[in-house]
């Protein structure tokens, strides 16, 4: 069983930067995939931007390429998603979720485990 803890929500102006963590239990963290999903009230949980188990590998959704960044420590059991030129469209509860057979994908359906979100709230 892996436990994963969302922080670094907030509220921020348009154009500003916010750094999410989150931090796992377990000790087979760096065999994990670690992605990070958004949902927008009223709207589908949707994909933001996913690692491998190595940190070798990453992808992103067409909407935050270029903005989002994301990264793992995994001596830290924690990854990380640095939010810069943030807009109002990104306001949403920001989960991660890990994927105990690494694949990294996009799909929400291959994570096993999720967090209990974080809020992220950009003002125009």
């Amino acid at each position: 069983q892996v436990q994963l803890v969302e922080s670094g929500g907030g509220l921020v102006q348009a154009g500003g930067s916010l750094r999410l963590s989150c931090a796992a239990s377990g000790r087979t963290f760096s065999s994990y995939a670690m992605g990070w999903f958004r949902q927008a009230p009223g709207k589908e949980r949707e994909f933001v931007a996913a690692i491998s188990g190595s940190g070798l590998y990453t992808s992103y959704a067409d909407s935050v390429k270029g903005r989002f960044t994301i990264s793992r420590v995994n001596a830290k059991n924690t990854v990380y998603l640095q939010m810069n030129s943030l807009k109002p469209e990104d306001t949403a509860v920001y989960y991660c979720a890990a994927d105990r057979l690494g694949r990294a994908s996009s799909r929400d359906g291959t994570y096993d485990y999720w967090g209990q979100g974080t809020q992220v709230t950009v003002s125009s």
